[in-house]
């Protein structure tokens, strides 16, 4: 693009921030504003091999109480970001308020923070967290897939939108307690064709890991349905 180009396009459709929506000199791909990008954390060590919880302050990635008591389905989860401030204002926008050219940013900031790990667990391809039909019919879309599909093209990885399927309806995640997450989703999900992720090692992706309950239950299935290997990533990880 020559420099009277852009400088065309920045004067008709300025570029703005995603957060406060301010004008970006130098907007870049992400078009998020430098002040705004630090109140973005990423997810940092040290932090769990297994679940991927960060821990507060210094030392080396160990184990948290919960994984040595009662190793998860999946073999590894890892997140970009942490769940809070504008991280999660941007989440929000993209999946309850429609704004799906949301997606874009979300997806250059995962692949940002999680490029080296996912290469690292050599995939095989992504499967997305699956809706109910009830829910994907109000919400027109599935954020999961919106996302996989940016992030299939960057990995260069074959996105397999319906290697999962949610078979009954469950309250939202977001109003319930720990222990009702993982009653909530059992038995929600199943595997369409185990032909598809029989010995493959599968990216479980989703836009956000809270108690991992959901997690659980698709990568004890994955597995069930023969897949070697279930790693989970998402944009951002809750932390309570």
């Amino acid at each position: 693009m020559t420099v009277f180009l852009t400088a065309f396009l920045d004067f008709f459709f300025p570029p703005l921030c995603h957060v406060c929506r301010t004008f970006i000199p130098d907007a870049g791909v992400l078009h998020i504003c430098p002040s705004c990008r630090e109140q973005m954390p990423p997810v940092g060590h040290p932090l769990c091999p297994v679940c991927g919880i960060p821990f507060q302050g210094a030392g080396t990635d160990h184990p948290c109480g919960n994984c040595i008591k009662d190793l998860p389905a999946f073999d590894a989860a890892r997140a970009a970001l942490l769940y809070e401030g504008h991280s999660r204002d941007l989440i929000h926008a993209f999946k309850y308020r429609n704004k799906t050219h949301l997606r874009r940013p979300l997806a250059l900031l995962a692949a940002e923070g999680l490029t080296e790990f996912v290469m690292s667990r050599a995939p095989d391809l992504i499967a997305p967290v699956p809706l109910h039909v009830r829910r994907l019919r109000s919400r027109g879309f599935n954020q999961a897939v919106l996302l996989g599909e940016l992030l299939a093209r960057r990995w260069r990885l074959p996105l397999a939108r319906r290697a999962l399927v949610r078979i009954r309806w469950t309250e939202p995640q977001i109003n319930l307690a720990a222990h009702e997450r993982r009653d909530n989703v059992k038995g929600a999900f199943c595997v369409r064709d185990p032909a598809v992720v029989a010995g493959k090692r599968v990216l479980l992706l989703d836009d956000v890991l809270t108690t991992g309950s959901t997690a659980e239950e698709c990568s004890r299935v994955l597995k069930l349905a023969g897949a070697a290997e279930v790693t989970v990533i998402t944009v951002a990880r809750a932390v309570t």
